[in-house]
């Protein structure tokens, strides 16, 4: 019997995809907002912002995550929703890691 698909293969999957001008993950930087997985349909929603909205590069962020998570068996749709709200911001949406890189101290 095939694996059902999660949130956290979801998650995982998506790791992998970095943000073009910080060559930092999207689930680090704290992008992802939300996933909704429908493990019966396969179908995948997840909830993106980006670092800034004027960023150029959305197009590619937003289709890089989709490939990666069309490529775990048994996901037959995915859907990536721009969200704006709340705004990004480092200091809160950010692992510790990635903090210590981008140079942030609480």
């Amino acid at each position: 019997m095939a694996e059902k698909v999660s949130e956290a293969r979801v998650v995982e999957a998506l790791r992998p995809v970095e943000d073009p001008d910080l060559h930092l993950s999207i689930v680090d930087l704290g992008l992802v907002r939300g996933i909704t997985v429908d493990p019966d349909t396969g179908d995948v929603s997840v909830d993106l912002t980006l670092t800034s909205p004027m960023c150029p590069l959305a197009p590619q962020i937003m289709e890089a995550a989709r490939q990666a998570v069309l490529g775990i068996p048994g996901v037959h749709y995915c859907d990536i929703n721009l969200v704006w709200d709340p705004p990004w911001d480092p200091r809160t949406d950010a692992s510790d890691e990635v903090k210590a890189e981008l140079g942030i101290w609480d």
